[in-house]
């Protein structure tokens, strides 16, 4: 697999994070969910916000904290569904 399918799994599995949870992955649960070791996973993330995505990682770790349209970080900026309300925008 080519190093940029790899980065669009990893998108998909964020968003499909963000959706379903209302959060993003930790890395430790990307490494699983993409079959990577951690490190790569950890990599990975980072790669993901480096590409010019509009998003964030928490300074000095690594925890992703939003990726566009997503945030995980509570804000102004409520997005229900269905009366649901569990997600964040940026």
């Amino acid at each position: 697999m080519s190093e940029l399918d790899l980065l669009d799994r990893t998108y998909y599995a964020v968003m499909s994070s963000f959706v379903e949870t209302g959060r993003a992955p930790h890395y430790t649960e990307l490494a699983s969910t993409l079959g990577v070791p951690l490190e790569q996973a950890r990599g990975l993330l980072h790669e993901l916000v480096e590409s010019g995505l509009p998003g964030w990682m928490e300074p000095g770790q690594d925890v992703l904290v939003s990726l566009a349209p997503f945030s995980s970080l509570p804000n102004a900026y409520r997005v229900s569904i269905d009366g649901n309300q569990r997600w964040f925008a940026q």
